[in-house]
């Protein structure tokens, strides 16, 4: 059996967790999420905690245990904390501001670059150089970031662009004549 299948996902209190057919239902003060069950994965809730076990021993089935407990957890710490990334804008002159569900960028190009957030994320730019981008949905906040960090990637020679907060960027040494 998967190493990650073993350990039980604990559902925290005011999160609901529900199964109707072959969804997976998470209900909690973030929000609500979804997802469809994998019919390798038999998925049993005891008193508060949820173990994952495949269905036969084939090597997908014990694969997809593993992921299916993983995605549900997410959904869980989702829909109770959150999940959060932040992005750092490194340049003379970059700078972002966010508006309702927009952010609009000045990254060195001849035009703002704007971003309209899908419903269910939050963005705030605490100050001109920093985005914080925030959900329930783990996949989406990062799947987000990685959209705006591709915009503009830290380049190696200064290291201007957008990076994650906790990225090192690496500068390369210049040409020696």
């Amino acid at each position: 059996m998967s190493r990650v299948a073993k350990a039980n996902v604990t559902i925290p209190a005011g999160v609901d967790v529900s199964f109707n057919g072959s969804q997976v239902n998470v209900k909690g003060s973030g929000g609500a999420l979804s997802l469809n069950q994998n019919a390798l994965v038999k998925i049993s809730n005891n008193e508060g905690k949820l173990s994952f076990e495949p269905v036969n021993d084939s090597r997908e089935a014990n694969a997809m245990s593993g992921t299916m407990r993983q995605l549900v957890n997410n959904m869980v710490v989702g829909v109770s904390k959150g999940f959060e990334k932040k992005l750092n804008l490194v340049g003379v002159g970059f700078k972002a501001s966010a508006s309702g569900a927009k952010l609009n960028l000045a990254i060195g190009f001849s035009h703002p670059v704007n971003f309209e957030m899908p419903a269910g994320i939050t963005v705030a730019c605490p100050s001109a150089t920093e985005i914080v981008i925030k959900g329930a949905d783990r996949q989406a906040v990062g799947q987000l970031a990685a959209e705006i960090r591709a915009v503009r990637p830290p380049e190696p020679y200064k290291g201007k662009g957008i990076r994650y907060s906790d990225e090192k960027v690496v500068i390369k040494e210049t040409k020696k004549k």
